[in-house]
């Protein structure tokens, strides 16, 4: 085995002479290994760097992605405080829709209304926390604070829906209430529960106000309502009764002319006859009588600053 070599020719071109050259098995072995070991290693080299590139480029296009992300939470956040601004608006008109309605205001602990207790997400839990701290904590403040704007419009809407309906059923109240008197005229004679009757000479009920005024004057509905009488009235002459609802009744007496029918749906402020002296009546006037729940009440308390059409 020791005797055993390795020869190598070398042939340049045909005109060129042959070089030859021997060497033993041994070191023919030895070399292979050498060139062997040595094209292992320049491969792993290869591999190495290849792999340092590649997580290189990781590094850079992970670091790209998280920069993107805390910067699109930044801008979410930035839409949450304008939204949070945008809520602090509604509240102030729902804090004077309230008053208006007749409600009391929110407290102001209760608008916090604040987001926590068992069963809710922690920092910790959050996907992002393990791996991106600093993007997990932006997210969890994101959402944390767009879960309690989340509760506060709900609650706000709520609290709107309410003074809503308070103020519609307050409306049809005002449009039920005799708040104007029914003529431009002078107040001849007042609400009393003992008047001296210039015609019977004896102190009688007045169950109403007397607004003199010329002949043909306009006599309008004191408030919205249904017609429910329309014609002649023993001591009344031409009279007009209207009920409001809520308990309003209304009643213009001695028309010279009736201009709506019973069953007729009249406004406030409408014309429904003309002022006269028919019926037991000394001058041209209109009586006019309001009744709540069945009782004879001064016209005058419902008036609302005296106003007269």
């Amino acid at each position: 085995m020791s005797q055993q070599r390795w020869t190598f020719l070398f042939i340049k071109d045909e005109a060129s002479p042959v070089r030859q050259f021997s060497i033993s098995a041994r070191a023919g072995h030895y070399l292979t290994s050498v060139f062997g070991g040595g094209l292992l290693i320049l491969t792993s080299l290869v591999m190495i760097a290849s792999t340092d590139g590649w997580s290189r480029l990781d590094i850079v296009r992970l670091t790209g992605e998280n920069e993107a992300l805390i910067t699109e939470i930044t801008g979410i956040q930035a839409r949450v405080r304008d939204l949070e601004g945008t809520l602090d608006l509604i509240s102030d008109r729902d804090a004077r829709y309230r008053v208006l309605a007749g409600l009391v205001s929110l407290d102001s602990e209760v608008l916090q209304v604040g987001v926590g207790g068992p069963g809710l997400p922690t920092l910790e839990s959050g996907p992002l926390w393990a791996t991106n701290p600093e993007a997990g904590k932006a997210t969890f403040a994101a959402s944390y604070d767009l879960l309690a704007l989340e509760r506060r419009a709900l609650l706000l809407s709520e609290s709107l829906a309410e003074a809503t309906d308070s103020l519609e059923a307050h409306r049809d109240v005002l449009l039920a209430t005799p708040s104007i008197l029914p003529a431009a005229g002078r107040l001849s004679s007042n609400f009393s529960k003992a008047r001296y009757h210039p015609i019977h000479h004896k102190e009688l009920p007045h169950e109403g106000i007397d607004l003199s005024a010329p002949q043909g004057t306009a006599i309008l509905a004191a408030a919205n309502g249904t017609v429910t009488y329309s014609g002649w009235r023993s001591g009344y002459g031409y009279t007009i009764e209207i009920e409001h609802g809520f308990g309003y009744m209304t009643r213009y007496a001695h028309a010279s002319k009736i201009l709506v029918q019973k069953g007729q749906s009249v406004e406030r402020g409408q014309t429904i006859a003309e002022v006269g002296r028919t019926g037991i009546a000394t001058a041209t006037h209109v009586h006019y009588e309001v009744w709540v729940a069945g009782q004879p009440q001064n016209p005058l308390n419902y008036v609302i600053s005296g106003a007269i059409p």
